[in-house]
């Protein structure tokens, strides 16, 4: 989470804010999709991405996002969705709605990595085998994903 995060949290403590993010289903040559267990949500899994930061285009986002999260760079294919009517309350009370920009990315390189804090795991499954992901925002993307469904705006 970054600076501007914890400063408007610092005005405003837990009480409901809009946040911004950008989220991955990263296709690998297998058609599979990379999950990652989230270290905020209890093990919980979802896609790779995160909050954007001050000046920050949701594209720009994502990739410092995925490189950070998983230790891979990747090249954007596609829109999957915006996702903007979901509302989300973090472990530690934070309340927000969320806006995510969903893209479908392949991998352009770099080596799977883990950092036991915001990535417990990374895992490769077939998208219609996927666990149940940790919130209904990452759940619909993926559904419009299997789908085929792009450009989505929910």
């Amino acid at each position: 989470m970054g600076d501007y995060i914890k400063w408007i949290r610092s005005k405003v403590g837990n009480e409901p804010i809009f946040l911004n993010y950008s989220a991955a289903c990263i296709l690998n040559n297998e058609g599979k999709i990379l999950l990652q267990k989230r270290g905020d949500f209890k093990g919980s899994w979802g896609f790779p991405g995160g909050a954007l930061e001050l000046g920050e285009s949701a594209e720009e986002a994502l990739l410092r996002e995925v490189k950070e999260e998983t230790g891979l760079r990747v090249k954007i294919e596609n829109l999957i969705g915006v996702y903007t009517k979901y509302f989300l309350e973090y472990p530690n009370g934070d309340k927000t709605q969320i806006i995510t920009f969903f893209f479908l990315c392949t991998i352009l390189n770099g080596e799977l990595y883990i950092d036991n804090q915001e990535t417990l795991d990374l895992v490769f499954v077939e998208p219609t085998k996927a666990p149940k992901l940790f919130n209904q925002q990452h759940q619909d993307a993926l559904n419009d994903f299997i789908n085929q469904q792009f450009n989505v705006i929910r």
